[in-house]
């Protein structure tokens, strides 16, 4: 009786820690932190391409909130550079696909209960998750019923990249009770925010977030994203390749399920070519996860080909790579929209369990599944998809783009239509976030500009 009354008074003065430290209304963020004389950010990211658009976008939030912030939550190492001490490796959650998940749910659970304690202690005024929509969406959910059951405020929840509703049938259902958890969405396709608002949700066309990869590499802020050409002439230079080599930039993917996948494909592929190009060279872009990393160094040494290895976290040595390369193998993603940037043209390869193939083809409403085609609701960029996806499709198809200028040229002028698309307009902008952006700084607004103006200034209805 003693120990459940002890447990119950622990409980109790929990409780009531939380409800203190979690009761805030529904002012906006700036005027949070404007009175407690800080912002607390509790932020999540599941994956890599997560960690990336998080880290910009924490960013643009320490440059225009004109107090200190202090950040918790999960990510990844360049997250970690803004300031974030994870609470575990983002790697421990980063799972794709129905069938591959499987074997990792109860690690799932344990990381996500976890994530749910850490957020209630840190007291957040905002709460902001990025992609990985499996864990975030689950973490919200619980978060916001905890909060409910505690009799306490919820904190303002953002989400950044919409779930692409659009790519599967019956897909718009799925936006069904989203804003019951989600406060605000930060989409990244033009079309996506007026279907979410149709289904009760704010939202925001922030632009997409690859395209500040841009005001990264060139330091300027005159530089249209459409205009921008890749300068790299340096990398053959200091890594030593080949004269007359034929350069393949290689991009298996950022997960570690999908790069053991893909990896034993790419080289067989390789070793097809190279009866076509004996001086074939390659870079393999590791993104930067060390599981990855580890992986790739281990079969590095039966590899068919001279390679070089460009870690992910290097953006300057990434595009540098990319311009050095005559075509590219990915693993469909974001890498498809960093190609587009840097107007190396490419093919695009996917694999995934046989059962999560069987219910993509059943569940799938689009024929294509890298980005720029679905944009261009054209084929410009081959695909080899699922049973297709082996050596004997796609070294032919890398052959004919080494060799056919026509095709070459027919996806670097398809790429500027795609960046088009991708970036933001004047009338996507508040009118309070144009006030924010024009007083930081000149130039076109980037997507984390965006978002993070919106965070401080967005007042739940």
């Amino acid at each position: 009786m003693l120990l459940i009354t002890k447990n119950a008074s622990i409980n109790i003065s929990f409780s009531r820690l939380v409800r203190r430290s979690i009761s805030v209304s529904y002012r906006n963020a700036a005027d949070m932190a404007n009175k407690d004389g800080e912002l607390r950010v509790f932020v999540v990211s599941g994956e890599v391409s997560g960690d990336a658009i998080a880290s910009r976008l924490m960013a643009s939030l320490k440059m225009l909130c004109p107090f200190p912030i202090q950040f918790s939550g999960v990510g990844g190492s360049m997250m970690s550079q803004q300031g974030l001490k994870s609470l575990f490796p983002v790697e421990d959650i980063a799972v794709m696909g129905m069938w591959e998940l499987l074997p990792h749910l109860n690690k799932i659970r344990v990381k996500l209960k976890e994530t749910i304690d850490a957020a209630l202690l840190f007291r957040p005024h905002v709460v902001l998750t990025v992609d990985a929509k499996g864990f975030c969406f689950r973490f919200l959910r619980k978060l916001r019923d905890k909060c409910s059951r505690q009799g306490l405020v919820s904190p303002l929840h953002f989400h950044y990249v919409a779930p692409s509703f659009w790519a599967w049938k019956g897909g718009e259902a799925r936006l069904r009770g989203l804003s019951e958890i989600v406060d605000h969405l930060f989409c990244i396709l033009p079309f996506e925010v007026e279907v979410c608002k149709s289904w009760g949700l704010d939202a925001t066309f922030v632009g997409h977030p690859t395209l500040e990869d841009i005001r990264e590499l060139t330091l300027k802020e005159d530089i249209p994203a459409n205009e921008w050409k890749v300068q790299g002439e340096e990398f053959q230079r200091i890594y030593k390749a080949s004269s007359g080599a034929t350069v393949i930039s290689l991009l298996p993917g950022s997960r570690l399920q999908e790069v053991t996948r893909m990896v034993s494909i790419f080289s067989e592929t390789l070793k097809r070519l190279r009866e076509s190009f004996p001086n074939l060279e390659t870079v393999i872009h590791v993104a930067p996860n060390q599981h990855v990393e580890n992986y790739i160094k281990q079969v590095l040494p039966h590899w068919p080909v001279p390679a070089v290895l460009v870690p992910g976290g290097s953006l300057h040595v990434k595009y540098d790579a990319y311009s050095a390369s005559r075509v590219a193998l990915c693993t469909s993603g974001t890498a498809a929209v960093e190609l587009q940037l840097a107007q190396l043209p490419c093919v695009v390869a996917y694999r995934a369990h046989f059962l999560t193939e069987c219910l993509i083809r059943y569940k799938a409403k689009i024929p294509y599944i890298s980005l720029p085609n679905i944009l261009l609701n054209s084929p410009v960029i081959p695909e080899a998809l699922f049973g297709n996806c082996k050596p004997s499709r796609l070294a032919p198809l890398l052959m004919e783009l080494i060799q056919n200028d026509g095709l070459r040229n027919e996806q670097i002028v398809a790429a500027g239509k795609v960046i088009n698309i991708l970036s933001p307009s004047k009338s996507s902008i508040g009118d309070w976030a144009q006030r924010d952006l024009r007083w930081k700084f000149s130039g076109d607004p980037t997507p984390s500009m965006i978002a993070a103006s919106t965070i401080l200034h967005y007042v739940k209805r």
